[in-house]
């Protein structure tokens, strides 16, 4: 068990950093774009970059139409962002002193309800304003098995806490 909670630890960390850099990439691209501070339009204003902050040095590169930039870009920072905090929050159940209790099954649900419902939706109502490549469909998918684990996951974790208070009653 000690193997275990040294590689949670360490992939909540890596998820955690992973979680802040999408987030914050989320909120300063779009007070960019709101804005227009750090961005730079070029190639005859189909494209945009966007800063480093107080540079002329591009960070991210897209394209400037508006459905491309709601469903190919600022979704997927913001869906990204959310699914690393909720990997971190599920690999902190696995470091935890007490494994089985009600608060790290809440934790199980919140990622396997989002990695179920939330990717699909997405990248249908994406599909009606811009193309989803093939290799999305797949990342989809994978989405949904890592939502079907974390369920079966879950429901073992209620049946170990189950087994747990009943084991307390006894004490």
């Amino acid at each position: 068990m000690n193997q275990t909670k040294i590689i949670s630890r360490i992939l909540f960390y890596i998820c955690s950093v992973l979680s802040a850099g999408y987030l914050l990439t989320f909120v300063y691209s779009l007070s960019c774009l709101i804005t227009g501070f750090a961005v730079t339009p070029y190639k005859e204003e189909k494209f945009l970059h966007i800063n480093y902050p107080f540079t002329e040095q591009p960070f991210l590169n897209i394209e400037n139409n508006y459905p491309y930039m709601i469903f190919s870009f600022m979704s997927v920072l913001i869906t990204y962002g959310i699914f690393f905090w909720l990997s971190a929050r599920v690999f902190k159940v696995f470091f935890q002193q007490k494994l089985f209790t009600q608060e790290n099954i809440d934790q199980l649900k919140k990622f396997y309800l989002y990695n179920i419902f939330i990717p699909l939706p997405l990248v249908i109502i994406a599909s009606f304003f811009v193309e989803v490549e093939s290799m999305i469909w797949g990342l989809v998918f994978i989405h949904f098995m890592l939502g079907i684990f974390c369920l079966f996951l879950a429901n073992i974790f209620k049946q170990g806490l189950h087994l747990q208070n009943e084991q307390d009653l006894f004490i």
